[in-house]
């Protein structure tokens, strides 16, 4: 039997996600959370073969916790299932050590099939989001402008930016001109809004 904990914020999805599984003869569904940073805890407490995370949470993301998950649990395997199928999400999600990540209008015949070769440590993508993933390339932002651009999602000034990470005004400005420039924006709102469309954030 491959024991799942699902983890999205959306309570209707998850249930339906369940539901889904549970007509499945040889896959349990032993829990749900609806936080990302109650995912790492559950996953210490019921030991899930698989983890089927959502990307988009509350409290951490879902390729954050899969990365917790790879150092504090490495016995249990992530799969990603999400919305937005977003080329920068696909990579980052792999650099966080997930095996699978599909789309949620995926077949529910394929969602399980994806769970039991992730249980047995294959990797599954959604051959689409993978085409295109290669295609992109990589983020041409760094770890610290992506960190001053998250940071500025809320309206912050230069400023607050700069009292959050513990940098300079100017270094911050650096940052986002950086990543203006990388994104091929106007202004820091633009650039932000680019980051998020392709998952680089």
């Amino acid at each position: 039997m491959i024991r799942v904990l699902l983890a999205d914020d959306q309570h209707l999805v998850r249930g339906a996600l369940a539901a889904l599984l549970a007509l499945e003869d040889d896959i349990e569904v032993v829990g749900q959370v609806g936080r990302g940073d109650e995912i790492v805890g559950e996953v210490s407490r019921l030991r899930p073969d698989v983890a089927l995370l959502d990307v988009e949470m509350p409290g951490i993301d879902g390729l954050a916790a899969a990365s917790a998950i790879r150092s504090t649990s490495p016995g249990t395997r992530v799969l990603i299932v999400t919305t937005f199928g977003r080329t920068g999400y696909l990579r980052r999600a792999m650099e966080a050590g997930a095996l699978g990540f599909v789309v949620k209008d995926t077949p529910a015949e394929l969602l399980a099939d994806a769970v039991r070769r992730v249980s047995r440590g294959e990797r599954v993508v959604d051959p689409t989001l993978a085409a295109a993933t290669l295609a992109g390339g990589p983020s041409p932002l760094t770890g610290r402008e992506r960190d001053v651009l998250v940071a500025a999602r809320d309206g912050a000034t230069v400023a607050d930016i700069a009292g959050r990470l513990f940098l300079s005004e100017g270094t911050v400005r650096n940052y986002l001109s950086s990543a203006i420039a990388k994104t091929g924006a106007r202004n820091r709102m633009e650039a932000l809004r680019a980051a998020e469309h392709n998952g680089w954030l």
